[in-house]
């Protein structure tokens, strides 16, 4: 197949299965990992361990259920767009604009990650300018092709995952070896001698999952993902399937290792742990180019937030859920106009790292995580009633069908309810419930009032 041949709306299919591999590794291993964990660890000790276990099972359940129906059905508007199909057109509206806000809301994370990681080295230049920086430099970048956007995503990825495993490995050699740096006797003792595994309390490994679940935000791109794929069958079943590996070797692995080299009551959230790490062994090498490799995670990690948003409000346009305007493709079969709204958002960062640079990350995430996870919910409803409305052949005729079915489903939608009542509960989160919920009622507003009046209206015209 022609990897430039143009789908039906006007978008290219210019994403190799190598793309979608890639980005699918990248969407997990960005500000959540290299940034967020640092927060998750001070609340919780070495049980974060645990907590990144449980909370991606869950997300891998929610990723095998986007699977089956993007396999099923690969469109540009994704999940939105299966909501809509089987919950109804409020369902899709909600779910769309959501996920959009989401991927504002995670993108602002990872531009305020990008300039805290600056200040390692420039810690009299104010955050805010590496902020505008970025940015307009990302806004740029996907305003080129898709194909464009898959080989950028494909080598921060490769950087990102390159230095994780040598990170590991070395991290291994550090503990079995000391090279005067660490005490080997020690082994890996400190995962559990300073205060035990659960080192803050059965309350403290509760509370870090509304951290945890943040890190796992964006991995749903895959579906995203489906409607410029060459092969959307092959490529999001592979992709999927790879989530299981991420999260032992890149959140559960790395994290043993950096927790077993140094005390996690060291670890602060003024930087990245793993450029903590190499400072407080006094390897300052190793920590610049650490550096280096947080700040290609943010970038990547900004350039698939674009990506995503830009994609899901294209095509809700096409659904008559969003503004005629965002149908707009550039003759390279980009949708423009939602790059060049996504690149305005983000100015929102840039005053928030002016006026409250200290709070911003976590209120941000804690937000994230709220819009995150109501997106997770909708998309396991979705293929909840996508199996119900099927025959037993169709059901049969699934070339991906989840696994544990219903049960695996039943307990990740269980599971995720329990982090969004969690995120109520905690005082430091409990404005990302409340803003949450003020986000659906106002969406459920605007629908009533513009959306569903004017779907009638071509209805009716049409009949």
């Amino acid at each position: 197949m022609n990897s430039d041949a143009a789908t039906q709306d006007g978008l290219k299919r210019g994403l190799t299965a190598r793309h979608i591999r890639f980005i699918a590794l990248g969407s997990a291993i960005g500000t959540g990992l290299f940034y967020g964990s640092a927060e998750a660890i001070k609340r919780a000790g070495p049980s974060v361990l645990l907590a990144y276990l449980i909370g991606g099972i869950a997300v891998y359940l929610v990723l095998r259920a986007l699977g089956e129906m993007a396999v099923r059905n690969p469109v540009s508007g994704s999940f939105s767009e299966y909501a809509n199909k089987h919950l109804g057109p409020l369902a899709g509206f909600m779910t769309g604009w959501t996920y959009t806000f989401e991927m504002v809301i995670v993108c602002l994370a990872d531009v305020t990650a990008f300039g805290l990681y600056m200040q390692f080295w420039f810690p009299d230049v104010p955050r805010w300018i590496w902020v505008l920086a970025v940015v307009f430099f990302i806004g740029a970048i996907n305003l080129l092709s898709v194909k464009v956007f898959g080989e950028l995503e494909f080598w921060f990825t490769l950087v990102k995952i390159t230095a994780i495993i040598a990170m590991i490995a070395g991290g291994i050699a550090i503990i079995v070896f000391g090279f005067g740096v660490h005490d080997t006797d020690a082994g890996i003792s400190h995962l559990w001698s300073d205060g035990g595994f659960f080192a803050t309390g059965f309350g403290g490994f509760v509370a870090c999952f509304a951290i945890v679940m943040f890190a796992f935000g964006g991995t749903e791109i895959i579906g995203i993902t489906a409607g410029e794929a060459e092969d959307p069958a092959q490529t999001i079943r592979k992709a999927v399937n790879t989530v299981p590996v991420r999260i032992i070797l890149f959140y559960i692995c790395t994290l043993a290792v950096i927790m077993a080299i140094i005390p996690w009551q060291t670890i602060n959230s003024d930087n990245s742990p793993f450029v903590q790490i190499f400072e407080n062994l006094g390897l300052g090498t190793a920590a610049s180019i650490l550096n280096i490799v947080v700040i290609t995670a943010a970038l990547s990690a900004i350039n698939s937030d674009v990506f995503g948003a830009g994609r899901m409000m294209f095509g809700m346009s096409h659904a008559g859920q969003a503004p005629q305007v965002m149908k707009r493709v550039s003759a390279n079969g980009v949708p423009w106009m939602t790059v060049v709204i996504m690149t305005v958002a983000l100015l929102v960062g840039v005053v928030l790292n002016y006026l409250i640079p200290d709070q911003v990350f976590l209120v941000i995430a804690s937000l994230a995580t709220f819009a995150t996870i109501f997106v997770w919910i909708m998309i396991l409803f979705s293929q909840f009633r996508s199996r119900a409305q099927m025959s037993a052949d169709e059901t049969a005729a699934l070339k991906f069908p989840v696994p544990l079915w219903p049960y695996g489903q039943i307990f990740a939608i269980v599971f995720l309810a329990f982090v969004i009542v969690l995120l109520g509960v905690i005082a430091d989160t409990r404005v990302a419930l409340l803003v949450g919920a003020g986000w659906l009622v106002l969406l459920t507003g605007a629908y009533y009032k513009w959306v569903k009046p004017a779907v009638s209206a071509a209805d009716r015209s049409g009949a």
